[in-house]
């Protein structure tokens, strides 16, 4: 068995350390398994040290020139040579409990990928409350957060990936598209919840209410065209950091 762990990365050179030595010391749990693993980068046009920084940490590393996470994910899997992929995101961290969690489903032959619970790395109490509401929700529809994404390599495959069409919420529509081949299949998808995973929330330091209203709000009037518009998603693509 060999696992292939992707991370796109766009201008990532202050947090991307950190998540690779969290990745790294996970990853200890396959080892001890005796499983293989890889460490893929993408490099998502970065401007900063972000593919020598992934160099030198000993990751495989691919260029991805169109910002786009769904593309930077994909072509991240295009060099992954894994019987399963999991996908963490630059600012995330993955602990050992957490990827034993993932061995575990694999070992069970009934799973075909999956996500976890997050919870982030500062405390606030409305923020505490947005993550409950977003980790019930995750659980019961079974939708993976984009931080950390895992399933076998052929369902992958045999999906096409993440869609080129969405700058955001593309982890939700594969989750959809994943849960749609788990039935055909007599198979599940599970959002792991005994370990979550920390992630960065600097998002909510780096753009103001207003700006959040904004994106809310063009949201809601025209969802599709916001979220198929790089423009429209630039809290994700506007390269703040």
């Amino acid at each position: 068995m060999k696992i292939s762990i992707i991370i796109p990365a766009f201008n990532e050179e202050k947090l991307l350390p950190a998540t690779l030595r969290a990745v790294q010391s996970a990853a200890e749990a396959f080892v001890q398994k005796g499983w293989d693993w890889e460490l893929c980068v993408c490099d998502n046009n970065s401007t900063d040290n972000t593919r020598a920084i992934a160099e030198a940490a000993g990751a495989r590393t691919v260029f991805e020139p169109i910002n786009q996470i769904s593309r930077a994910r994909n072509t991240g899997a295009s060099i992954a040579t894994g019987d399963w992929l999991i996908f963490v995101d630059a600012d995330s961290r993955p602990t050992s409990a957490l990827f034993n969690d993932v061995i575990q489903e694999i070992e069970s032959g009934r799973t075909i990928g999956g996500g976890v619970t997050v919870k982030m790395d500062i405390h606030a109490p409305l923020l505490s409350v947005l993550v409950h509401v977003w980790n019930t929700t995750s659980r019961l529809r079974r939708w993976a957060a984009g931080s950390f994404v895992y399933c076998s390599s052929q369902a992958f495959r045999d999906l096409g990936g993440f869609s080129t069409r969405l700058y955001a919420t593309e982890e939700i529509e594969f989750s959809q598209r994943l849960k749609k081949m788990a039935s055909r299949q007599s198979q599940r998808v599970v959002i792991l919840h005994r370990h979550p995973m920390e992630t960065s929330a600097r998002k909510l330091k780096l753009y103001s209410k207003t700006e959040y209203a904004r994106f809310f709000l063009r949201f809601m009037l025209r969802p599709f065209r916001t979220l198929e518009s790089r423009e429209e998603c630039r809290v994700w693509y506007d390269g703040r950091r």
